[in-house]
């Protein structure tokens, strides 16, 4: 089987060890994982923002997966809503994973066939990614 190229979007003020685990699942055969830390200290808003935005499609349109880590303050991200929504035009299939049962998906996860990892484990996230598909119009 083909290796997933996975891009990761998270919230970098509250999940970003999240992300440090999956680097270090990233020598596992399956997968490859793509970050971008662009975004991090720019406002989505902001006259760095269309270049940031540009570093990210770069990334993504190498990916074959969304993978969101929904953490506390996800749903009100304004990067992480962008990366799900730029993840849609550019057809990639999206897995996800909350990190608590109670936390809030951004609404770009609804309505759609996210694939959700049932917990934060090497296993689960790998087994979204395999049964991810991209169903959303």
């Amino acid at each position: 089987m083909m290796a997933h190229k996975v891009f990761i979007s998270y919230d970098h003020s509250e999940d970003a060890h999240y992300k440090y685990l999956l680097q270090a699942w990233s020598n596992h055969p399956r997968f490859v994982f793509e970050f971008d830390n662009r975004s991090v200290q720019t406002a989505i808003n902001s006259e760095d923002a269309s270049r940031v935005k540009a570093g990210i499609s770069s990334k993504m349109k190498d990916a074959t997966h969304l993978f969101v880590i929904v953490g506390k303050l996800s749903h009100e991200s304004d990067w992480m809503n962008w990366e799900i929504a730029r993840a849609k035009e550019l057809g990639l299939k999206i897995a996800a994973v909350k990190i608590e049962k109670s936390n809030i998906s951004p609404t770009g996860l609804l309505n759609i066939k996210t694939s959700w990892a049932t917990s934060f484990t090497q296993a689960r996230v790998i087994e979204a990614l395999d049964n991810a598909v991209v169903g959303y119009e």
